[in-house]
């Protein structure tokens, strides 16, 4: 598992904006690779470990939570392979449970939403969590009309022709049906046909499959459905999206309508009353899970009574009236062969153990991330030990790595006892291995603390860093080039003829231009692209002169720059020009444009150094002053108004509400529109009080923040 960071207790403010934002983009890197791609990078562990450090940064500093963040996002945007459907109804995940503590809390949490005692009269419903591709299938007068997957859980990817080759899914339903029926469940593969394939795919004498989850979404994402319809896919029913009328009112209800309808639904559901009961049933199926012919990593548990699921309603990504209960990691033994070092876009030296080969769950591993020279030697963030002392991590060690349904594990702890006697403790290089550059740990300047991560400081002289720069310049989220992925960046960086040489982002620009007036090689001549995907290629980067500001921003790859601080940026300066003259009178940390940077909600110190920093290094401005000879950014268009009149306001409850919970009074607030801070500022729009408000109400009359009661705050809303 990662090494510990600082305890959410002891951050800073701007602090934890920095780490925010850092922890936005790599969920969201993560989003896409296991939703858009089918290949994930790390175990669902690690996965789940940063959306919980996220959550309690957030928990701690409300008034942080970024546009982009995890807790607002379901998935990774649809592929653009396939047409795209918007969801009725967006498809959102589920929040994860890990222990029995954990089932117990999310029980309680409904009852004390609800205003309930916790007395056993609130049923649920408790069904094996399939580990496949999650599928709206949208009916009209009982005929199939489109299917699409999760995507980003606004918008997916239109699989219609491929799911109705999927026998197990009807075409049509029965006369009786309501005249719009979406039903929602999850694409698999079984783990006896997923054998058979690869044993078929092994003896054509071509590369086998991961598992069976990614095999199961590749065969539904296949351009010609006559792939798909080979791969004997299966669909579990669970779930529904938009229903002109529900034919039932309880999540089991509804769930063998759609058995009488014609669709498999999982016999393993169950209605229960109980925490003694839901745990027990999650033990149960964990007993049965190696027998079940079909992959499944936890066990979800539902309120039964869909009036209650309204009330208790949804987070911004997931409803409170469901959880996922997660199964624990799966383990093995191996030996650690190397270590190697990767330079990432900032200069981040991370290690990676390159093991012997085993199979863990079904699924051959060969290397895990060591995350940092820290972890290396067993200590955490804050220098506690995450290991026992002699148990760092060796060249030659035999060590226990976990697996959590992913290819990529983690290194838990080191057999000590099997260590060789000649192994040695690693070295970290205090020089980029690529560069030859100096490698330093930066030291927090309030803490005094050392950062966790060593870095280059090579910057662009760095080829490993350039050329995730450039890979990060071209990304989907950034200017998003078509034909331009990173093996056509490798390509074209390592290439020496001057016609084909991109080394920094205005390169990619005056590429067409060279080739056109060079007379050496010509790239359409070269294996791999040809005439067709040459004049294509020229196409998407001629597309891409005219390029969002915020894009742009974000394409820039400042460092704890993601997507929500560039929207951010791009929303307050309005254009590149206001922007980029800010960054530089900002250099003066006490004059004006310094502190109105700070002032943007969302952007703290850190962020706010780390920008002005950049626009301070020169190359960084001869690289853009070239960029902006090809590239024209747009400006950033006004946000749109709404007809709630609190959407955009910021709101603060405070008191004991009476006619709401908390949590309901929330809910509410934010289906509006209206941003819940959790503490009273210069920002703030609203205070809602009731009985016993303190220090918040005293805060907001010395401010002059509009305070109301409850009756007030309903008026305003609309009741």
């Amino acid at each position: 598992m990662p090494a510990e960071k600082t305890p959410v207790e002891d951050l800073a403010e701007d602090q934890a904006a920095a780490e925010l934002a850092q922890l936005a983009a790599e969920i969201a890197h993560h989003d896409e690779r296991y939703h858009g791609h089918d290949a994930p990078e790390i175990s669902d562990a690690d996965y789940d470990g940063l959306k919980r450090r996220n959550e309690a940064v957030e928990a701690r500093f409300p008034q942080l939570v970024r546009d982009d963040s995890p807790s607002r996002r379901v998935g990774a945007a649809p592929l653009p392979t396939f047409a795209q459907i918007t969801h009725s109804r967006p498809m959102l995940s589920l929040d994860n449970t890990f222990s029995d503590e954990d089932v117990r809390d999310f029980v309680g949490s409904v009852y004390r939403f609800l205003g309930q005692l916790p007395d056993g009269s609130i049923a649920f419903t408790a069904e094996p969590k399939i580990d496949g591709l999650s599928m709206s299938i949208r009916y009209e007068k009982g005929r199939l009309v489109h299917a699409a997957t999760r995507g980003d859980g606004t918008t997916g990817e239109n699989v219609t022709e491929n799911i109705k080759t999927i026998k197990e899914i009807p075409n049509r339903l029965p006369a009786d049906v309501p005249e719009v029926v979406e039903v929602r469940g999850e694409v698999y593969m079984t783990k006896s046909d997923f054998l058979a394939l690869n044993e078929k795919m092994a003896a054509d004498g071509k590369q086998t499959y991961v598992n069976p989850r990614n095999t199961a979404a590749g065969s539904l994402r296949q351009l010609d459905p006559k792939v798909t319809a080979s791969r004997n896919l299966k669909f579990f029913a669970y779930a529904w999206g938009e229903m002109s009328e529900l034919p039932a009112d309880t999540q089991m209800g509804m769930v063998e309508r759609f058995k009488e309808w014609g669709f498999p639904v999982n016999p393993l559901m169950k209605r229960l009353f109980s925490v003694e009961e839901v745990i027990s049933h999650y033990n149960e199926i964990g007993l049965k899970r190696p027998d079940l012919d079909y992959e499944i990593d936890g066990v979800v548990y539902k309120v039964d009574r869909l009036d209650l699921q309204q009330r208790l309603g949804f987070r911004s990504r997931s409803p409170r009236w469901a959880t996922a209960h997660k199964f624990p990691a799966e383990q093995a033994f191996t030996h650690v062969e190397r270590i190697d070092i990767q330079v990432g876009r900032t200069g981040a030296l991370t290690p990676v153990a390159r093991l012997t080969p085993i199979t863990v769950g079904g699924v051959v591993v060969t290397n895990a991330t060591l995350h940092n020279e820290d972890y290396i030697k067993g200590i955490g963030n804050s220098g506690e030990r995450i290991r026992a002392e002699e148990h760092d991590i060796r060249v030659g060690d035999t060590v226990i790595v976990q697996r959590a349904g992913d290819v990529i594990p983690q290194v838990l702890d080191v057999v000590i006892e099997k260590r060789p006697h000649d192994a040695v403790a690693y070295e970290f290089p205090k020089k980029c291995p690529v560069c030859g550059s100096h490698a330093v740990r930066e030291r927090n300047e309030k803490t005094g603390k050392l950062d966790s991560v060593t870095r280059c400081t090579g910057g662009f002289v760095c080829r490993a860093q350039a050329i995730e720069h450039l890979k990060h310049f071209v990304s989907r989220t950034a200017f998003d080039i078509e034909g331009l992925g990173a093996k056509q960046i490798d390509f074209f960086f390592e290439n020496e003829d001057p016609s084909l040489q991109v080394r920094t982002a205005p390169d990619i620009f005056t590429l067409q231009r060279r080739q056109e007036s060079s007379p050496l090689t010509k790239l359409e001549n070269i294996e791999g692209f040809g005439r067709v995907s040459v004049r294509k290629l020229f196409e998407a980067i001629g597309e891409r002169r005219s390029i969002a500001l915020h894009r742009l921003i974000y394409a820039l790859g400042i460092r704890h720059v993601g997507e929500t601080t560039a929207k951010l940026l791009a929303r307050h300066y309005g254009s590149y020009n206001a922007f980029a003259e800010a960054m530089r009178e900002a250099a003066d940390a006490a004059g004006e444009a310094w502190s109105d940077l700070n002032s943007i909600e969302g952007i703290g110190e850190i962020v706010a150094r780390a920008i002005v920093e950049f626009f301070k290094e020169p190359r960084n401005g001869a690289v853009i002053a070239r960029l902006l000879e090809e590239v024209t950014p747009q400006d950033a268009e006004a946000v749109a108004a709404s007809s709630s009149p609190v959407a955009g306001k910021t709101v603060v409850f405070t008191g004991s509400l009476e006619k709401f919970t908390r949590d309901e009074a929330k809910a509410r607030a934010e289906s509006l529109g209206a941003k819940v801070a959790g503490s009273v500022s210069k920002k703030t729009d609203y205070v809602v009080a009731g009985p016993g408000a303190g220090s918040k109400l005293d805060k907001a009359r010395e401010l002059g923040v509009e305070v109301m009661d409850e009756d007030e705050w309903l008026v305003l809303i609309g009741g």
